[in-house]
């Protein structure tokens, strides 16, 4: 059954209209209890997925790697941010619009959404089992077919190019596993401090990584990318190892809603680990410029004092920007003096439950998760918490 078949109800009278959403939180009830079933199976889920999805419309093999691990993954941040946000599309919905931007760097067009919609219902129906009903294949699919038409929508919108060509002009390590590239597009990329971009480099065609830049929007367009070597990352051991000068990167549309209301009544708390630091730096940094911001407390975590290639730096900022605390977290360097200890969440809530805060977290996947869930637990308020999807490949 396709997404758009699902759109249709039988008949009144029969077994679908009885099971039939009667609301919208109806519907997201349904999504939502569906996917815990199926969650505990994700990787088995993806693997369906991508090859119903290359059975169903066999072009569209060539628009993703050789290697699938990173973009099976990346279905499933993707999957489970819809899924936490599908009652809230004040926020779901820029990041749909984002999404197709982005999604137009693969060459997706129009039709490919179609075959997504029934390969992604497909895999889910799989691995529901007895979860599995008319009423959640009808919600799953308007679901879909709501998420389609935005990403497709804001694509035909979009009269920017589908990537920027770039070239490295700078490659330093930071530190054993850390290296910094300056890149200068050819033209332009419009980001907001905060924000992403996908990136894809020659020595790992087609497999595209987000990094977010280290700096805010400069006059002459260089970005400054901070790349840790994930042991199991492709791309981002051949940058940190392999990057050269003269190196030519493809950069996809901006992507990501972190960043900092001047104009709110609330001050800051920002929560980085390891090279999830670049986006707070580059909101930072464009901070720095004004005479008056909201007060912002940095927590800035890694394993040992080692990790921490940014501190000096960041001190030096503080110095002469009073609205700006730096705060250092080591979770594995107890004898170090100067740092609070533990997890980024464990030294956060010691501080109290920051309720009237906003808070910004960027890290990986794991960290984002394990802050995320101990600052609920200590009264942070989840509408006051704010991370991007995608962080880490």
């Amino acid at each position: 059954m396709t997404a758009n078949a699902a759109l249709h109800p039988e008949r009144p009278g029969g077994s679908a209209d009885r099971e039939r959403p009667t609301d919208v939180n109806d519907t997201v009830r349904l999504i939502r209890d569906s996917w815990a079933v199926v969650e505990p199976q994700a990787e088995d889920v993806s693997r369906f997925f991508y090859s119903m999805l290359f059975s169903l419309a066999p072009a569209t093999r060539e628009l993703f790697p050789v290697n699938m691990e990173v973009q099976r993954s990346r279905l499933l941040r993707a999957l489970v941010h819809v899924v936490q946000m599908v009652d809230r599309p004040d926020e779901l919905t820029p990041f749909l619009q984002q999404l197709g931007r982005d999604h137009r760097k693969f060459g997706v067009v129009a039709e490919h959404y179609e075959a997504v919609g029934t390969a992604l219902l497909a895999a889910i129906k799989k691995y529901a089992g007895d979860a599995w009903n008319d009423a959640v294949e009808r919600a799953w699919g308007e679901a879909y077919a709501v998420m389609a038409t935005t990403m497709t929508d804001a694509a035909s919108k979009d009269d920017g190019p589908a990537w920027y060509n770039g070239e490295v002009v700078q490659h330093e390590r930071l530190s054993w596993d850390v290296a910094m590239v300056r890149i200068r597009p050819e033209h332009p990329v419009p980001y907001q401090p905060g924000q992403y971009v996908s990136v894809e480099v020659p020595q790992r065609p087609r497999l595209w990584r987000y990094l977010s830049p280290a700096n805010p929007p400069s006059d002459d367009g260089t970005m400054e990318f901070h790349v840790r070597a994930v042991p199991t990352g492709w791309v981002s051991r051949a940058i940190v190892g392999h990057a050269q000068l003269g190196d030519q990167w493809r950069m996809g549309s901006p992507m990501g809603r972190l960043g900092v209301d001047r104009d709110s009544e609330r001050d800051v708390v920002m929560l980085a680990g390891g090279t999830g630091l670049a986006p707070m730096r580059s909101i930072i940094q464009d901070l720095a410029q004004y005479g008056n911001n909201p007060e912002v407390h940095l927590f800035y975590g890694g394993r040992t004092r080692d990790d921490l290639y940014e501190l000096r730096n960041l001190r030096q900022v503080a110095m002469s920007n009073p609205w700006l605390k730096v705060i250092p977290v080591l979770e594995n360097d107890p004898s170090a003096q100067g740092a609070e200890h533990g997890t980024l969440a464990e030294a956060v809530t010691r501080y109290g439950a920051w309720q009237d805060h906003d808070v910004l977290v960027s890290g990986s996947p794991e960290m984002i998760r394990n802050t995320v869930s101990g600052m609920m637990v200590a009264g942070t308020p989840l509408e006051r918490i704010h991370y991007d999807p995608f962080t880490l490949d």
